[in-house]
């Protein structure tokens, strides 16, 4: 399943089921029937449904909500070697990691807001009738070394926008993981039909604006001391790039 396609169903049960499994992250079958109340043999009619249809699969004995969002892809520079692929329900505690630990080398305070809330959240990837997040990470042996974050509001007036964060570890920067990142992340967005994407960040930050701009990013709007850092002031940089 594809985040630009609509949500429809045509049984109320088979919608319980994947807004269950959606909201979760990863379940047992047995749990979800159970849980829904569902006759076993309409529970796995619906189930069977909803795998032809490209809204769930099966993985490891769990039911997971279905994201067809590519391969991974194998990096090479200077005989440092990493990997950049879609990021799975597994790798959630591996990402509020990685960007609990950025957050903490500078001003990321969007990103923190995101760690904070899939932290609180069951589901790592999202997309139902309200919102549709994804994450791809990039990894460093079974290490979570760096993310890019794309957040949708499933609204008419927002619906060609999406809000992205980016970020790497300080010991595995200079490799070029971060633009592999964010270029994974831009053309996500691009084939799913958003036209700009943007984000927020501090006017301390210099290091991400830089990073922003010298990848074609515009600052659209600036805020006086919007964020309150240290008992600092400081303005916030709103940039966009268009697809």
């Amino acid at each position: 399943m594809e985040f630009s396609e609509a949500i429809e169903f045509e049984h109320e049960d088979r919608k319980r089921v994947y807004e269950y499994v959606e909201s979760h992250g990863a379940v047992d079958a047995a749990d979800v029937r159970d849980r829904l109340h569902i006759d076993p043999g309409g529970f796995r009619h619906h189930v069977a449904i909803l795998k032809r249809d490209g809204y769930l699969e099966e993985r490891d004995g769990k039911l997971r909500a279905s994201f067809d969002e590519g391969a991974a892809e194998e990096y090479d520079v200077d005989d440092f070697e990493f990997v950049i692929r879609p990021a799975r329900q597994e790798d959630l505690s591996g990402i509020v990691g990685a960007i609990r630990r950025v957050a903490e080398q500078g001003s990321y305070i969007v990103a923190e807001s995101v760690a904070d809330e899939i932290d609180h959240d069951e589901a790592l990837l999202r997309h139902n009738e309200i919102e549709s997040r994804m994450f791809f990470v990039a990894t460093v042996g079974d290490e979570v070394v760096g993310w890019v974050h794309l957040y949708a509001p499933e609204l008419d007036k927002l619906a060609h926008t999406a809000e992205l964060t980016v970020g790497v570890l300080a010991d595995y920067r200079g490799h070029g993981v971060g633009s592999h990142l964010l270029e994974r992340g831009l053309e996500w967005a691009a084939s799913n039909g958003y036209e700009k994407v943007y984000q927020s960040v501090p006017s301390a930050n210099d290091d991400a604006i830089a990073f922003l701009e010298e990848h074609g990013w515009e600052t659209e709007a600036v805020r006086e001391n919007h964020y309150k850092i240290d008992d600092d002031y400081v303005d916030e940089v709103m940039m966009a790039v268009e697809l």
